[in-house]
């Protein structure tokens, strides 16, 4: 992405580019799998598209969020086999490998918990649950989310053409894993290593831009509520960086959108080169060194990106990709029903 840089247009965000094939994709692997279940197990996933449920979602342990859905626990192993398939479907093969190494992590925590003598949640790679909302059959407009600790993932899909991926969260506990076979895996690494390059590369003007405060939050801002309400972008533009720091913010952008299958990735490029990148504000808050509680966001013209690794003696990130007008396919929505609701 980083040779259109510098292109710069101020009609950026309602870019709409058809996804034909990963929504077909998405269509048929969701219908494999509803085909997979029994239908006990079929009315706890499926829900009406319009239901409020499918606007609901959280990052954190089943004991404290009545998740809905059916839960890979729940599943034979042709089940998880087409549930798997179907989250495939939402990602690249980076972001495939991120979302199951997250979910395989659960049992790392759980043992690192019985160590330390702090268990008190069932920490269970199975307790990550599937809902999918309208019919993938046909042509109105449907979605899906596959979520448990540390992933929640939203796709809406109009016209088995155009497709909204986000919110989009991966969550990381232990960030570093400090014991055991895998001592030193770092899940989400080039989400905290490339903002700590592009901080480390600042002079003190722009870093007293940039540093919006001097303690990091306890979490991510925006938490989990449906749309995001934000006010004007903190922190460093990027037509305050050099070229240099520039290419280091582009590559950091595209660790969270290289999780997306090729096509909805190279959409997503598109809407950023329209938009211009000279607008996306870089915001860091907590000090610089490692192992310090640390917290950054990229504020863009249409997009939000928050990471925050506070908890847990800062060794528990947190990563929230938001689209700010069309999370839950909001803005999609609006102009399908504006269009007489055709199929393109």
């Amino acid at each position: 992405m980083t040779e259109h840089t510098h292109t710069h247009n101020d009609s950026p965000t309602s870019t709409v580019i058809p996804a034909s094939e990963t929504a077909e994709r998405m269509a048929v692997a969701c219908a494999n799998f509803l085909e997979t279940l029994t239908p006990e197990l079929r009315r706890k996933t499926e829900f009406a598209f319009e239901d409020g449920e499918r606007q609901r979602w959280h990052y954190i342990p089943r004991e404290m969020f009545d998740r809905k859905g059916v839960y890979l626990q729940e599943m034979n192993q042709k089940q998880r086999d087409a549930a798997f398939n179907l989250l495939a479907t939402g990602l690249s093969r980076t972001g495939y490998q991120k979302a199951t190494a997250i979910i395989d992590l659960e049992a790392t925590l759980g043992e690192q918990e019985r160590m330390e003598g702090v268990a008190q949640l069932a920490r269970d790679p199975e307790l990550y649950a599937f809902s999918v909302f309208g019919d993938p059959t046909n042509h109105g407009p449907w979605g899906w989310r596959a979520e448990g600790h540390h992933v929640s993932l939203h796709f809406t899909v109009v016209n088995r053409e155009l497709i909204t991926p986000n919110p989009f969260f991966f969550g990381s506990n232990p960030a570093e894993v400090r014991h055991g076979p895998d001592k030193g895996m770092r899940i989400l690494s080039a989400e905290e290593d490339l903002a700590r390059q592009l901080l480390g590369s600042l002079n003190s003007d722009q870093k007293s831009k940039t540093v919006i405060n001097e303690t990091a939050p306890a979490d991510i801002l925006t938490r989990d509520v449906p749309k995001v309400q934000l006010d004007a972008a903190e922190g460093l533009a990027v037509e305050s960086m050099t070229t240099g720091q520039r290419e280091v913010l582009v590559q950091l952008l595209d660790t969270y959108i290289d999780r997306l299958p090729e096509q909805l990735a190279k959409i997503e490029e598109k809407k950023l080169r329209d938009a211009g990148i000279n607008d996306i504000h870089f915001a860091w808050a907590g000090p610089a060194n490692r192992g310090q509680g640390h917290y950054y966001r990229l504020h863009g013209p249409f997009f939000f990106v928050e990471y925050d690794n506070t908890q847990n003696n800062a060794n528990h990130i947190h990563t929230v990709w938001r689209h700010i007008e069309d999370d839950f396919g909001i803005d999609l929505l609006r102009s399908h029903y504006q269009n007489g609701h055709h199929h393109a």
